[in-house]
């Protein structure tokens, strides 16, 4: 009983208070954006998951991170059941608006991306933990590449743009803390231009092309503009103090796309105002903050690496998240971390989390 107080003790609260404070504000605008349909399904499955998300950062903070370091077989399996899953929902996912993304069993979702991000964070910690000191051989750099590419494409073609830009983030992220040489990083731009250059005139749907040349020409207001105009349309209404839980007009009636999930933080200013948005800023820099400061006190290069994977993973995606809801971006179709409906992100955040807590807990090597 003593060894579990003393490490329950240990772990980082601020950080569990910071996804607490999080998931309570998402929780907040679920339950409100459902007033309006009476429908609040949506807003129990979360208390669920919050609960169990909770639940599993205690229970993973106990579970031993050394073994991904140490067993690349380990690694190499979770990333493989990772691909399967994903190839998977071409086979055995439902088709919902065109889009074969999770699997359904019930009334739950089972998102496999969610599943790929987090085997990626792990790979890529332990394949550069141990070859940091090599970043310089472009072998290396176009090893790692390939790792990325194939579940890139699998999710390109679902086709899920957002998550395909998350995870080559998280890999660009991971190649810039371990030192890559800027020619290298010169090239990767180079190639990337020329892939957009293809994919632009082959690969993206019309509408996908559609979203990015109405951000820079917003030729259509009533179409493909209507979502983000309405979002930007609900942060601006929202002013200080937000017009009270239950009572924004964008959110309640239907104006706002998707207020539970792809513009959450939109309903959130709008009902929430600007207190509202500043709470859900100020909790994600803590929580970034706090997983920062656990990756510069690590004695080895693997935690170093997974925290600040992390860190990437969750930065990027609120970055564009907020940033289409404001305006800033062109319409990307992701979550906000934490906050947004969704059992799959929520759980396989608060998984990596506990290795997190693992890891601070446990620090030696």
């Amino acid at each position: 009983m003593k060894p579990i107080f003393f490490h329950f003790k240990k772990l980082d609260w601020v950080i569990i208070s910071a996804v607490v404070g999080l998931a309570l504000l998402g929780l907040t605008s679920l339950y409100s954006s459902s007033l309006h349909s009476g429908d609040f399904g949506n807003f129990h499955k979360q208390i669920f998951f919050f609960t169990v998300g909770i639940l599993l950062i205690l229970i993973v903070s106990f579970f031993d991170w050394r073994i991904f370091r140490e067993s690349s077989a380990f690694v190499l399996g979770f990333y493989c059941i990772a691909l399967i899953l994903l190839i998977g929902v071409y086979f055995f996912a439902p088709s919902i608006r065109g889009v074969k993304t999770w699997y359904k069993i019930g009334t739950l979702t089972i998102d496999p991306i969610e599943i790929v991000k987090l085997s990626l964070l792990v790979l890529f910690a332990k394949y550069f933990s141990s070859r940091h000191i090599l970043i310089y051989q472009a072998r290396h750099i176009l090893l790692s590449g390939l790792y990325v590419l194939v579940p890139a494409i699998l999710i390109f073609f679902q086709p899920n743009l957002g998550p395909c830009l998350i995870i080559i983030a998280l890999w660009i992220g991971i190649l810039i803390i371990t030192g890559i040489k800027m020619r290298h990083f010169l090239a990767l731009i180079l190639i990337f231009a020329l892939i957009f250059a293809g994919g632009w005139a082959f690969l993206l749907k019309d509408y996908q092309k559609e979203r990015i040349m109405s951000f820079f020409i917003p030729y259509d207001p009533l179409g493909i503009s209507w979502s983000q105009n309405q979002a930007k349309t609900a942060v601006g209404a929202g002013g200080l103090l937000g017009a009270g839980i239950g009572k924004g007009s964008q959110t309640q009636y239907g104006f706002l796309s998707e207020p539970q999930t792809d513009f959450i933080f939109a309903a959130i200013s709008e009902e929430m105002g600007m207190v509202g948005a500043g709470a859900v800023l100020c909790l994600y820099l803590i929580l970034l903050w706090r997983i920062t400061r656990i990756a510069l006190d690590s004695y080895d290069n693997f935690s170093r690496l997974f925290c600040c994977g992390l860190t990437i993973l969750l930065g990027v995606q609120v970055f564009i998240h907020i940033g289409v809801n404001i305006g800033f971006l062109p319409i990307i179709g992701l979550p906000l971390p934490l906050v947004s409906y969704g059992g799959s992100s929520f759980l396989a955040t608060c998984v990596a989390i506990g290795i997190v807590q693992g890891m601070h807990v446990n620090p030696n090597v």
